[in-house]
């Protein structure tokens, strides 16, 4: 149940299949983006791909001592552009691999302007979706939702990833879904029916127990998107914004040339591998003995290379130093740019009020704690908006509560009616954490009542391999609670999705373009749980 693994080997069969010779990999926007995520250019170029190219770039040269892999979402426009691309081939040969399954006709059309046959080879692969961690996929997309029913496009697109995903990983599941969600339920009946029409490829080797497809709805949980994070990946996200495990670095003040972006890959950073999980303060700690081991091994000014050996030794050791000295001058940068904004933003400060709102039932404290740190001037307006929306989910119907007020305040702070409407939508919304979600599914304890099956059979014994998708997006806090469920619970296997990967800004975005769609405020059961 590994995702990253699933997309590295079909990536890896691709270019195999091709034989000998030097290539070009030719791809759309979202399979650069896969593909990208789990292979970095200087591991591709190994394997003889010199070339990386779009397909609906009309500027690409013929270059026909070059075979080309073609790795293609089976969409209208890039079968559209294959067809032309092979009435006109600009390469040698083509070997035509699709990240889904692509309709009879289609192939046929496409065999049909193959005139010169240069096509060797049309496979589906099933790398439909972003591999962000061995245990955590997203598929990247926003605005799934119009209020509470969904964007029919976003429909599809969900379904061919949810069911991409479960090909690479040879999963043919059993589903349940969130009852009180009618996305959740949609989603299900559409996933069951492509497993349905597709059966012959879904005929995998039978497991002892089923595995295990839940389908869950971001609206059951908006106060886990809104919390500051304190792990490093989490925090990286939260703060400076992860997309496909690049890190835009450029308005940092002072920041050189060559890190203005930066890359974060667990697969190919050692560092960022063995601190992903780990907080703040043990980030500090890590990256200060990294600085020290980088000391001892940097080449010494004065180093005399007077022999042929010398000179050896230097050059054997030279790439080993480069790298880490890259690694050592991506984290100390991005570490440093981390705490600048933790001071800068208050943000343990703030930390200390989401979590006293979160966790805690005193409404008095709370609320003084809340408007004590609304006068500050150093508060952000985004971390105003996530502090009055917690109390909201909290505290919304308590006897005393002073929600007008707060809104008022955030009125005379200049947050903009957007932001202030966006308040109003999450009111009443919080549920049950997706930990206590996954404990309970875990213990067969999860209620039929409240997480149906679709279908008369249900699971017997305690699941094995779960995948589980949050429709509107799940957060690096959920991917942490999942890494540390399949360490602690030997036997059980978890793979966390999502439409999109939220921080706070990115949810409030959705949250507010859903608001637009709904036109009246989202009711909800106004449940809360304690956070752990």
């Amino acid at each position: 149940m590994n995702v990253t693994l699933a997309v590295k080997q079909y990536v890896s069969k691709m270019i195999e299949n091709s034989g000998p010779g030097m290539k070009v990999l030719l791809m759309d926007k979202e399979t650069t983006s896969i593909v990208s995520v789990v292979y970095t250019q200087s591991e591709i170029l190994q394997k003889e791909v010199y070339l990386f190219e779009r397909i609906d770039s009309q500027s690409r040269d013929n270059m026909k001592h070059l075979k080309a892999i073609c790795f293609l979402r089976p969409t209208k426009e890039n079968v559209e552009h294959l067809i032309q691309e092979l009435r006109r081939p600009k390469y040698s040969v083509y070997f035509i691999y699709f990240s889904n399954v692509i309709s009879k006709s289609e192939i046929k059309a496409l065999a049909e302007a193959d005139e010169q046959e240069v096509v060797a080879e049309v496979q589906e692969f099933y790398g439909d979706f972003i591999a962000v961690n061995p245990h955590l996929f997203s598929l990247n997309l926003q605005g799934v939702a119009r209020g509470r029913s969904w964007e029919p496009s976003m429909l599809a697109r969900c379904t061919q990833g949810l069911t991409s995903v479960l090909l690479a990983l040879k999963k043919c599941p059993m589903i349940r879904y969130q009852l009180s969600s009618d996305m959740s339920k949609r989603l299900a009946e559409s996933v069951k029916q492509i497993i349905t029409k597709e059966y012959e490829l879904f005929d995998f080797r039978k497991t002892e127990v089923p595995p295990l497809l839940l389908i869950l709805d971001r609206s059951d949980d908006a106060i886990t998107p809104l919390l500051n994070q304190w792990t490093y990946q989490a925090m990286v996200h939260e703060l400076l914004g992860l997309n496909n495990n690049r890190i835009d670095l450029s308005r940092v003040p002072g920041i050189s040339k060559d890190l203005k972006e930066v890359v974060l890959s667990a697969e190919n950073d050692e560092f960022y591998a063995n601190n992903l999980y780990l907080n703040f303060g043990e980030i500090g700690t890590n990256i200060k003995n990294l600085m020290e081991d980088f000391q001892k091994k940097k080449p010494k000014e004065q180093q005399k290379l007077e022999s042929i050996t010398d000179m050896k030794a230097f050059v054997d050791n030279y790439p080993q130093f480069k790298k880490m000295s890259g690694t050592v001058s991506k984290h100390v940068t991005v570490v440093g740019e981390l705490s600048r904004l933790v001071s800068e933003r208050q943000l343990m400060e703030v930390s200390e009020v989401e979590q006293e709102l979160s966790c805690q039932n005193d409404h008095s404290n709370a609320q003084q704690s809340l408007r004590r740190l609304l006068q500050s001037p150093r508060l952000s307006e985004l971390d105003a908006v996530r502090l009055v929306m917690l109390y909201a989910l909290r505290y919304e119907r308590h006897s005393s509560s002073v929600l007008p007020g707060l809104m008022e305040e955030l009125s005379r702070r200049g947050v903009s009616e957007r932001h202030r409407g966006g308040v109003e939508n999450v009111y009443t919304q919080h549920q049950p954490l997706i930990h206590d979600t996954l404990d309970q599914l875990i213990k067969g304890r999860l209620k039929d009542s409240q997480f149906p099956y679709l279908g008369a059979s249900s699971l017997r014994d305690r699941p094995q391999d779960i995948v589980v998708f949050l429709i509107g997006g799940a957060t690096y806090e959920e991917a942490l609670t999942v890494y540390n469920l399949n360490r602690s619970t030997p036997g059980v296997r978890i793979v966390l999705g999502g439409s999109s990967i939220h921080n706070t800004r990115s949810f409030l975005e959705e949250v507010m373009a859903t608001a637009g769609h709904s036109g009246d405020r989202t009711q909800g059961s106004g449940r809360h749980s304690n956070r752990r």
